[in-house]
C-alpha cells in the first residue's frame, strides 16, 4: 500500500464483539514502515465530539483495498457473503432465503446468529490473498447470477 495517503481502504478488527469484520476507511498516512493512521467512514470518536470520525492507528496487516463489486442477481444457499450491519462488514453464510423476496437468512459462524438482510445489504465474500481478490464459491467478478 505504497503512496496510498486519502486511497479507500477496509481495516479488519481485532477488538472482542468485532472480529473479523471490516470497517471502510481512509488512510490518513503511514506512521512507521507497518502502521497506518486511518479515520474510519461510518465509526465516530466515543472520547471526543461523536460527530468527528474515528481516528486509529492501525497495523499494516489489518488493512486490505476495498473489494471490487462483483454484481449478483441473486445468492446461493450455503454461499459465503458478507452482510453490512453495526457500520461495518461481517462474513457469513447464505442459509436461506424468503420466497418471494429479496432477502436472505445469514448464519454467522463468529458468534452463531442467522439474521434476515435485504439483498443489497449482501456482496459476494472475496478474500485478499496478497495481491489479487478470490471471489469465494467460484465466482468471477464478471459474473451475472
Amino acid at each position: 500500500m505504497a503512496n496510498s495517503v486519502k486511497r479507500l481502504v477496509e481495516v479488519c478488527s481485532k477488538e472482542d464483539g468485532f472480529l473479523g469484520s471490516y470497517f471502510e476507511a481512509k488512510l490518513v498516512q503511514r506512521v512507521s514502515k507497518d502502521k497506518f493512521l486511518v479515520e474510519f467512514l461510518t465509526l465516530v470518536s466515543e472520547e471526543e465530539d461523536e460527530n468527528e470520525k474515528l481516528r486509529e492507528v492501525v497495523d499494516a496487516t489489518e488493512v486490505r483495498p476495498c473489494p471490487p463489486e462483483i454484481a449478483v442477481a441473486e445468492f446461493d444457499v450455503m454461499e459465503k457473503v458478507d452482510a453490512y450491519d453495526r457500520d461495518g462488514w461481517w462474513v457469513g453464510r447464505v442459509t436461506g432465503k424468503e420466497c418471494g423476496e429479496d432477502k436472505y437468512f445469514v448464519h454467522f459462524d463468529s458468534t452463531g446468529d442467522e439474521f434476515v438482510y435485504p439483498g443489497h445489504l449482501l456482496r459476494v465474500h472475496q478474500e485478499w490473498e496478497d495481491g489479487p481478490w478470490v471471489p469465494s464459491h467460484g465466482r468471477s467478478h464478471q459474473e451475472q447470477h
